[in-house]
């Protein structure tokens, strides 16, 4: 049901030592202190899965700029322009050659608004042509003597770029490289990478497998939001990703309909792709996934007599992600720092405060039959203990529908 994403990150500070960006890593395990990949582009793969889906750009970069790595496969493919422009810097691998579809497809990365990083680069005639293309070029500290690093930086200096001195270990190092005019420094002597885990939750196969069908088909938007319902991983996954990932909001997306017609429907089938590439094998229990589905449909239909389509969209929200903690294995205020929600949202889900509160309040006196609560919250939501009794068998018997289990 609940598995583990990892991922490292390594500081890259600048002369003062401070902190610029990080430089994200696959890593296989908590305990890992290398990356063991048997393919670059699975590895690329999980990572920008776990940077959007799993762990959140929000959470897992603190306002910081996050280098990527990718090969030519992982350059080439439509899952590089998923990640945030702002937010992101495309490494590219020293193993990346530089084909004319290459530099034609960093040229158009750039000019989507991505910055462009080399890595571990070897000045070299075959290799010149990416320069133009770079914002940053990392040279490895230890794979050149001081006299060649420097020429290699002299080099490098005729174009417009960061110079990023990378694998630095001693002071001296350090010492050395700022001489040299480097701009920013990462390596063992500011800091290793630190592993980060997080609890995810996968979505079921064949739901993602629908949904890209429907939007192969250009299906109706509510054809959409009705299959993103079933599933909680979902839904909060696509909730995460578009209010972290950087798309120049100014408010917060609270309804799965409001989120996919601000995706549109082709980075809304890549984003899809990703997932079914990168899901493990075990999705969110059928139990649990009811429960939480219970909640965010009880909650939703308890709205309609009193709040508009909007906020309804959002108790569904609510109720689902309420159940978060049980997914996660975590609480909620944990929760809530991989989350960018609303105020109303955030209240309702911390103590049941807030516009949403008193609605979440009343489904979970439903559910534990607390007859003193329904009661009192009945009351003050200016229902009817009918209106109740109907909204949580409309809940259930729609929820039974969905066949979950």
């Amino acid at each position: 049901m609940i598995t583990d994403a990892y991922i490292a990150r390594q500081p890259i500070v600048d002369g003062g030592h401070k902190l610029m960006a990080y430089e994200l890593l696959f890593r296989h395990s908590s305990q890992a202190e290398s990356a063991h990949i048997e393919s670059d582009v699975d590895a690329g793969l999980i990572v920008i899965a776990n940077t959007l889906c799993n762990m959140g750009t929000e959470w897992l970069l603190k306002g910081k700029l996050a280098f990527i790595n990718m090969d030519t496969s992982m350059l080439m493919s439509d899952f590089s322009t998923l990640l945030p422009t702002e937010k992101v810097v495309i490494e590219v691998l020293e193993t990346v050659e530089a084909s004319p579809e290459v530099l034609a497809r960093i040229d158009q990365l750039r000019q989507a608004g991505y910055r462009i990083a080399l890595d571990d680069y070897h000045y070299r005639p075959e290799t010149e042509p990416l320069l133009p293309l770079a914002h940053f070029v990392k040279l490895d500290v230890l794979a050149h003597a001081p006299a060649d690093l420097a020429r290699m930086a002299k080099a490098v200096r005729k174009y417009p770029v960061k110079l990023v001195a990378e694998k630095v270990e001693t002071p001296e190092q350090f010492r050395h490289c700022r001489d040299l005019g480097f701009d920013y420094f990462q390596g063992y002597y500011f800091a290793r990478p630190e592993n980060l885990v997080a609890k995810i939750i996968n979505p079921g196969h064949a739901t993602v497998i629908q949904l890209l069908d429907k939007v192969r088909q250009n299906a109706d938007i509510k054809d959409l939001e009705a299959l993103f319902k079933k599933d909680v991983a979902l839904t909060f996954k696509l909730l995460r990703y578009i209010n972290s990932a950087g798309f120049g909001l100014s408010c917060e997306v609270q309804s799965i309909r409001h989120a996919v017609s601000i995706l549109g429907w082709q980075p809304l089938y890549r984003w899809l792709t990703l997932l079914l590439a990168t899901a493990g094998d075990s999705p969110t229990s059928p139990a649990l996934s009811r429960t939480a589905i219970t909640r965010g449909r009880l909650c939703e239909l308890l709205g309609k007599h009193i709040l508009n389509k909007a906020d309804q969209d959002n108790l569904f929200i609510v109720g689902v992600f309420s159940l978060l903690p049980a997914f996660l294995e975590m609480p909620m205020d944990q929760v809530l720092e991989r989350l960018v929600i609303s105020e109303n949202l955030a209240d309702a889900l911390m103590d049941r405060s807030g516009l949403y509160g008193p609605f979440l309040s009343l489904v979970e006196a439903v559910e534990s039959g607390d007859e003193g609560q329904l009661e009192n919250l009945t009351t003050s939501l200016m229902l009817t203990p009918a209106q109740v009794s109907e909204a949580h068998l409309q809940a259930l018997a729609w929820v039974e529908q969905l066949g979950l289990d």
